[in-house]
């Protein structure tokens, strides 16, 4: 087991105190948005005992870190979010289209950190996010007429085409409609429809009128309509698929992914915006997103159920008794509250709120004792 040192990513969308206060650090001027635990090389963990990255000791002995079916790259990140703006309208490419865009890219010239690049990596990027407060998102597509009724409900004449395409269940078209819309004709459209949301009940105009005001010039306040409006209470959880358009409006979470930082973004942001791409990559099919609570497993463990092959999330309270990992490498163990003690083959590591852990594959049983909080992230 070692102990880590995990990476903050900074982004205008994050929170100047909730990942500092988890940290024990004091909070600084540039809001925190990204606590990574994981091997990804854009921001990889570093081991405390003598800096080296997660990365570098996988390398070193890659079998005996990940076993012998892992290959030489841990396939998940653990991450903690901490969302006080909304994030951009996001979506993240399956396996073949991650792979064939990163060939693509990578052919084009397009260096590695381009701000202009959409594939990173050639991984598919589905994820799972688990709350710690009450955490809102809009993800996936509502059903096409039910979508009309809310943009009908507006009266805007402008929209009357957006409004017949769902009418007619092509909610692809809509949303294209929306995101190509002509860019000098867009701060009209937004005024008119916020102008229409003040004299509507319901949370998505309120969304709407949220996004609104941080994105004048921007259709994505529009697109929200389109989208499923979902409140994850804490301790539940949601899997977001690949191709599944979605943007994180508000809350702190837990996150698990495959470790690729693929996203193409089709609006909300001032960062580098693809539509073409999100058009060919995203998933226009109704998507119900079901909040998922954790199951009991017969260890201990609260088991957050995912169709992802390649990632596994539990959390563990010991309590008055302890928990044997069923499973116990390799894994990222991530400490959220209280204190926890990580015992394997005679070593002990106690690990406090926001501290972590990286298990290998190699090596006896892991158990948890002690009154504390563990997020766990393996392999499935």
């Amino acid at each position: 087991m070692v102990r880590l040192d995990c990476t903050v990513r900074c982004y205008a969308w994050g929170s100047r105190t909730v990942l500092a206060e988890l940290l024990g650090r004091v909070p600084g001027d540039e809001p925190q948005a990204e606590l990574w635990v994981g091997a990804h090389p854009e921001a990889p963990a570093r081991l405390r005992a003598d800096g080296r990255t997660l990365p570098e000791y996988i390398a070193g002995d890659a079998g005996a870190a990940l076993g012998p079916d892992a290959g030489e790259r841990l396939p998940f990140l653990l991450k903690v979010l901490a969302v006080e703006h909304p994030l951009s309208l996001q979506v993240h490419p399956d396996e073949r289209q991650a792979r064939e865009g990163f060939a693509r890219e990578n052919a084009a010239g397009l260096a590695p950190d381009a701000s202009d690049r959409n594939y990173r990596d050639d991984s598919a990027k589905p994820e799972m996010v688990c709350a710690l407060t009450p955490f809102d998102a809009l993800c996936g597509l509502r059903e096409p007429r039910e979508a009309a009724g809310l943009v009908g409900a507006l009266g805007v004449p402008a929209l009357d085409q957006v409004v017949a395409a769902l009418a007619a269940g092509e909610a692809k078209r809509a949303v294209e409609m929306l995101l190509t819309w002509p860019s000098g004709r867009r701060g009209a459209l937004i005024e008119d429809v916020r102008k229409a949301c003040a004299g509507l009940s319901g949370e998505p105009y309120r969304v709407v009128e949220l996004l609104a005001g941080l994105h004048p010039d921007d259709t994505g306040p529009v697109t929200s309509l389109l989208m499923n409006l979902v409140r994850l209470e804490p301790g539940q959880a949601l899997n977001v698929p690949p191709r599944t358009l979605h943007a994180y409006l508000r809350g702190t979470a837990v996150e698990i992914l495959a470790s690729s930082d693929n996203v193409l973004r089709g609006g909300l942001t001032p960062k580098h915006v693809d539509v073409a791409e999100v058009l060919a990559v995203a998933d226009f099919g109704a998507f119900d997103p079901v909040p998922l609570r954790a199951v009991p497993a017969p260890n201990g463990e609260g088991v957050f159920p995912s169709p992802s092959a390649g990632f596994r999330l539990t959390r563990c309270v010991p309590g008055a008794e302890e928990i044997v990992l069923d499973r116990p490498g390799p894994s990222a163990l991530l400490c959220l509250d209280g204190a926890v003690t990580v015992t394997r083959d005679g070593r002990h590591e106690e690990l406090r709120r926001g501290e972590a852990l990286f298990v290998p594959f190699k090596g006896g049983p892991v158990a948890l004792t002690g009154e504390g909080e563990v997020f766990r992230a393996t392999l499935a």
